[in-house]
């Protein structure tokens, strides 16, 4: 009959299909036992080796969590911390801060904190130069704001040059500038000056 013929027709032409894939696919198997172990070494050394940057080669030198200490000329300590910091060598004098921090202790032990979304470090000096919602804190319970200021940490002095705000437990201030001596022995107001004091107020 003829469904013989046709499967005998169907099987040899699987046999010879067979014939041809076989040794194609043993060829194949056969080259990648022998090259496997390259590809693999090769793999390993793209994801370990390290990529040698020169300090000539990078823009500048970045820190995170960044943190200076120091004292001041009368022995009282501060610190000055920074999400980041970035420099262009790793003994540069001035170093760029992003949203900096200034914490400084006063000789009674009461202390003061100073915020600002940008500033600049001048190491050898100890000048702190802050910009963009300059923000300072005592923790008597004033506070006062402005968008500069340039603080002195060796000499404990500030200065700004731009409208400057602030209350307390006094009643409440503002200015065209202001400098602070000594870590806040005086504090003069620059410009026109306005004062409203609270009753009661204890301070003088």
């Amino acid at each position: 009959s003829s469904s013989p013929r046709r499967l005998n027709a169907n099987y040899g032409r699987f046999v010879g299909i067979m014939k041809l894939l076989l040794p194609t696919v043993a060829i194949i198997l056969i080259i990648l036992v022998f090259a496997w172990p390259q590809l693999s070494d090769q793999d390993g050394r793209f994801s370990l080796a390290p990529v040698a940057i020169s300090p000539e080669d990078s823009e500048n030198f970045r820190m995170l969590n960044a943190r200076y200490t120091g004292v001041d000329r009368k022995s009282r300590p501060y610190a000055v911390t920074a999400n980041s910091a970035d420099q262009s060598s790793t003994d540069a004098r001035l170093v760029k801060l992003n949203t900096p921090q200034a914490d400084i202790l006063l000789s009674n032990q009461s202390w003061i904190a100073i915020t600002a979304e940008d500033g600049t470090y001048d190491r050898q000096a100890q000048i702190l130069e802050l910009v963009g919602n300059v923000n300072l804190f005592h923790d008597s319970g004033y506070e006062f704001h402005t968008k500069s200021a340039i603080l002195d940490l060796m000499a404990g002095d500030a200065i700004g040059q731009e409208h400057f705000s602030g209350q307390g437990p006094f009643g409440r201030l503002s200015a065209d500038g202001f400098r602070i001596h000594n870590q806040g022995e005086r504090i003069e107001l620059v410009g026109q000056s306005k004062i409203i004091m609270y009753p009661n107020s204890s301070s003088n």
